[in-house]
């Protein structure tokens, strides 16, 4: 068994030419999540894939295997649940609503102009289908959003190749206090509506 213990997000900084011709590792989203597995690569060898922990793959990505061979990775097609607005009866507003509540419930969700994609669960297309959307079962390629604070639990870390300014903590706004009768003062605190 040869071991891939390198990621490179996206194959950045190799030549093309060599990612084309590397060999493949075609994998759906319960084992791109995970940062140890193995499976077998487009030439049939056995790869034991250790990553560091909470490192997830995307299609794209570039392993490096313990005696430099490349390894591309490909999100392979696998059932998955296709939502879309009705444009009779609705408007994109109801997927970023749909969007919204699967956040909620932590599902995994893949983000499109005009689609979300989950993974199959009978009892989530029965609520969106409530919400007049339209579910449909689908085989595509699966590549769930990372998490508001980094890819989070089995979703690995994605990096922006940007700055970002930071701006340090602000300090306590002072509130204004007027006074509008002999010594009555409005001000946080004063216990009644205005």
């Amino acid at each position: 068994m040869i071991h891939a213990t390198k990621r490179i997000a996206g194959g950045a900084g190799l030549a093309a030419v060599l990612v084309k011709r590397a060999p493949t590792l075609e994998l759906d989203w319960d084992a791109r999540s995970k940062s140890r597995f193995s499976a077998t690569d487009s030439m049939g060898r056995e790869i034991g894939v250790v990553l560091p922990h909470d490192t997830a793959l995307r299609g794209g990505d570039v392993l490096v295997a313990e005696d430099g061979t490349l390894l591309r990775v490909v999100a392979a097609a696998q059932p998955v649940l296709q939502v879309r607005f009705c444009a009779e009866h609705g408007s994109p507003l109801d997927l970023l609503r749909a969007a919204y509540h699967l956040g909620g419930r932590h599902v995994p969700l893949e983000l499109q102009p005009e689609l979300l994609q989950l993974g199959p669960d009978a009892a989530l297309a029965d609520m969106l289908r409530r919400q007049h959307l339209i579910v449909t079962e689908a085989q595509a390629a699966f590549e769930p959003e990372s998490g508001a604070h980094g890819e989070g639990a089995g979703h690995g870390h994605h990096h922006h190749g940007h700055a970002h300014e930071h701006v340090p903590a602000r300090k306590p706004l002072a509130i204004p206090v007027k006074v509008h009768d002999a010594g009555h003062v409005h001000g946080p605190g004063c216990n009644h509506d205005h």
